[in-house]
């Protein structure tokens, strides 16, 4: 798959600067979210913001910014299935090729001494890994990238042959799914101990 759009939404800022730029040099359109976006622009990118893509601003101090049809369509759509296409163009939802996330620190937030049950809570990400799992799902056109060491396997392919080749989108989204099942279970036994169950 050739990438003209990603989404970039990490936490995780280890090579996102880097990789951006390398996008950029490509000529990607480049989405992207909250301190991601700010950063990529401070650094001198050209970065649509997520609200600006969505027509909706974030709201609920950011609990709400990627859970929207014009993001899951975009990742989610069958792109040889023309009632899809269809779908697609009625609705002005833009194919996203390329996705990087990573999530918000729940392990180390809940390792922190003294941290409260509320504190907790919010560090549990919900359209971070709603993102991952439609584009694992969908690894026939898109591309999952959730670790920064898989940076340089990305570019390197899209600078030696212009796409990611799919054996590479069919490992990327196992280790997806391998990351927000740990990232689940992590949350699942910090609950269960905090509510006595």
């Amino acid at each position: 798959m050739t990438v003209q759009r990603a989404l970039l939404s990490v936490s995780d800022k280890t090579g996102i600067v880097e990789l951006g730029r390398t996008l950029a040099g490509m000529n990607v359109d480049i989405i992207s979210t909250g301190g991601t976006a700010k950063l990529l622009l401070h650094e001198g990118l050209t970065v649509r913001p997520i609200e600006s893509y969505t027509g909706f601003p974030e709201i609920m101090d950011g609990r709400v910014k990627t859970l929207h049809p014009r993001v899951h369509g975009g990742l989610l759509a069958v792109r040889d299935n023309p009632g899809h296409l269809q779908q697609m163009t009625a609705n002005n939802i833009l194919p996203i090729d390329l996705v990087v996330v990573n999530l918000y620190p729940f392990k180390q937030t809940v390792a922190k001494p003294g941290v409260s049950e509320e504190d907790a809570i919010e560090n549990i990400d919900i359209g971070g890994p709603t993102m991952i799992r439609s584009s694992a799902k969908n690894h026939r056109y898109v591309t999952i990238v959730v670790d920064p060491a898989d940076y340089e396997q990305v570019t390197s392919e899209l600078k030696k042959n212009g796409e990611i080749p799919l054996d590479m989108r069919k490992r990327f989204a196992v280790k997806a799914f391998e990351h927000t099942a740990d990232y689940d279970t992590a949350i699942s036994a910090y609950l269960a101990k905090a509510f006595g169950k």
